[in-house]
C-alpha cells in the first residue's frame, strides 16, 4: 500500500521545477506519434527509411529532450544550492549532431545519380519535431509535422519528374562493334561507366535524362545493333 502510494505521488504530483511523469510520458508519446506521420509518408514511397526508423528517431529525440530538460530534479541536488549548475542544452545539441550519422546512411550516390536526400532530410525533420515534443511545444511540432506532410506530398507533384536517370548494361559480340555501339549510346547523352569482359564484352551505362527515349526506346535502340546480344535496363529515381 505503502509503496502503490509512493508511485501515484511520483506520477502525478509535480514538484518544484519538475514535470510530472504523465506529463513527460505524453511529450515522448506526441513526439512519436507525429514522427510516424513523416515516417508513413516515406514508407508509402518505398523508401528505405520508414515507418520504424521516424518513429524510433522523434522517440530518441523526444525522450533526449526531456531528459535533458529534467534530468537535473531527479539527482538529489538541494534546491538552494548554488553549486550545482546545469547547462540543459549539452544533450539537446548533441542529438541534431547524432542523427547526421543516421540521415547519411540513407544518401546513396551511384555512378551520376544521388539518392535518398529527401528521405534524410525527413528524418533530420523527424528529429526537430520530437525535440519539440519533448520541449513541450505540442503547437509547434504539430505544425511542422503538417508543413513537412504538405512539402512531401503535395509540393512532390510540382517537381519535374520526367527527366530520370536510367542504368543498364548490355553485351556485345563481337569486340570489334563495342566502338559502335558505344557511339549510339553517346549521343544520346549516356555515359559508359565500367567494360568488362573475357569471352564477350559486358559495358554498363547510365542515361541521365533517359525520358527523351524511355526505358522501352532504349532497349530498343539497343536491340536495333547487330552486335548487341542482350539487354538490361532498370529507372533510378531521384
Amino acid at each position: 500500500m505503502v509503496l502503490l502510494c509512493v508511485c501515484i505521488f511520483r506520477f502525478g504530483v509535480k514538484l518544484s521545477g519538475m514535470l510530472t511523469h504523465w506529463e513527460m510520458l505524453t511529450r515522448i508519446t506526441v513526439g512519436a506519434l507525429l514522427g510516424a506521420c513523416i515516417g508513413y509518408e516515406r514508407a508509402r514511397h518505398g523508401r528505405p527509411l520508414g515507418l520504424r526508423t521516424h518513429i524510433i528517431v522523434a522517440l530518441a529525440a523526444a525522450t533526449f529532450m526531456v531528459l535533458s530538460s529534467q534530468f537535473a530534479f531527479y539527482q538529489g541536488y538541494p534546491h538552494d544550492s548554488k553549486l550545482v549548475e546545469v547547462d540543459s542544452s549539452r544533450i539537446a545539441a548533441s542529438v541534431v549532431s547524432a542523427v547526421g550519422f543516421i540521415a547519411g546512411g540513407s544518401i546513396l550516390r551511384t555512378g551520376i545519380s544521388v539518392q535518398g536526400l529527401t528521405t534524410a532530410a525527413a528524418l533530420w525533420l523527424a528529429t526537430a519535431i520530437g525535440m519539440c515534443s519533448g520541449g513541450g511545444m505540442y503547437i509547434e511540432a504539430v505544425f511542422s509535422t503538417a508543413l513537412g506532410l504538405v512539402t512531401l506530398v503535395v509540393v512532390r507533384r510540382f517537381e519535374d519528374k520526367s527527366h530520370f536517370v536510367a542504368r543498364g548494361r548490355f553485351v556485345v559480340d563481337p569486340r570489334q562493334a563495342l566502338a559502335d555501339v558505344v557511339q549510339v549510346l553517346e549521343r544520346q547523352g549516356a555515359v559508359v561507366t565500367a567494360i568488362e569482359g573475357s569471352t564477350d564484352l559486358t559495358v554498363r551505362f547510365e542515361l541521365k535524362h533517359a525520358a527523351r527515349l524511355g526505358l522501352v526506346g532504349i532497349v530498343h535502340t539497343l536491340e536495333g545493333q547487330p552486335s548487341v546480344r542482350g539487354v538490361c535496363v532498370e529507372r533510378m529515381d531521384y
